[in-house]
């Protein structure tokens, strides 16, 4: 029983074809629908519909999507979730784009979040029968996957709290004021085997940090900021290490200002794995190894 992983992010932008621009030319993603106010993407080493959706109207997070094993999981979290005491609706097929039956909740942090078991699929470019290790057509970046995403509360334990009581995460890395009941400033879950499927920081209720798409190794992420350059793209931190996950990364934001990043290496984790702590006065070096050094931007600007 489980969550199986982060399967949609749905966000607002300020313009649609700055986005199309954004999301289609510099980072791969191929565009399949497109509604007046709406674009529906999704990378090519992606099975599902869709897992990046754009609406235009602002900024920010409309809600993440997490895709369940099935209809039964579903049905147990929503009882975990209601004796939790967050706000929870059944969503039907048809609500959301090529999506099935599911679960929508208001997160204690007054994120949206869904959980669903069933999405049409559409393959991979590549196929499942003698597969090719990547398409001939990509193009810009040619993410194959979208990642994780960060998420900012004015409570971290109590988000911490639901997702391990409600879902079943585990927490990889915390960052704590101190030892011996210092207070939670941040924390990284899982519910697969990577450093990360959600994350949050202490910060306001409701906003993104940002959403992240996996590369494969530091090569790529060279790569991703080279055509950043080439696209004046905006770039925030990077290329660099993280301490905390030990992935490689580059942050930048889209056209309308919600930042993206580019993510990869990480270890491996299993629901036994050891959660590692870093207290306050290490953070610098924890989210950016190499310079230590945090800027203000990177903690404060928030969609």
């Amino acid at each position: 029983m489980g969550v199986m992983r982060l399967g949609y992010v749905h966000a607002r932008v300020t313009d649609l074809a700055a986005a199309r621009s954004h999301y289609g030319d510099t980072l791969g993603m191929r565009l399949v629908h497109e509604e007046s106010d709406r674009l529906y993407y999704k990378a090519w080493d992606e099975y599902d519909h869709h897992s990046v959706v754009l609406e235009s109207g602002g900024v920010g997070l409309v809600k993440l999507g997490y895709k369940c094993q099935s209809p039964d999981d579903i049905a147990e979290f929503e009882n975990r979730i209601q004796r939790f005491g967050c706000i929870t609706e059944r969503m039907s097929k048809g609500e959301n784009l090529a999506v099935g039956d599911g679960l929508r909740v208001v997160l204690p942090s007054d994120h949206v979040l869904e959980l669903y078991a069933d999405i049409e699929h559409v393959g991979t470019e590549t196929g499942t029968l003698n597969p090719d290790p990547f398409p001939r057509h990509l193009v810009g970046v040619g993410v194959p996957r979208i990642d994780h995403a960060l998420i900012t509360c004015e409570e971290p334990e109590v988000l911490e709290r639901f997702f391990a009581e409600c879902l079943d995460f585990h927490a990889s890395e915390r960052v704590v004021t101190q030892l011996d009941d210092g207070e939670l400033l941040g924390s990284w879950m899982f519910c697969t085997n990577t450093p990360h499927d959600i994350a949050f920081i202490k910060g306001p209720n409701g906003k993104l940090h940002h959403f992240a798409y996996y590369l494969t190794d530091w090569n790529e992420i060279l790569r991703a900021g080279d055509l950043f350059a080439m696209d004046d793209v905006s770039v925030d931190v990077g290329p660099t290490r993280h301490g905390i996950t030990r992935g490689q990364t580059i942050y930048f934001f889209d056209p309308s200002g919600n930042r993206n990043e580019v993510f990869s290496g990480g270890y491996i984790t299993y629901p036994d794995f050891p959660t590692i702590t870093w207290t306050a006065d290490q953070l610098a070096k924890g989210i950016f190894y190499v310079s230590r050094e945090l800027n203000d931007r990177f903690t404060t600007v928030l969609t």
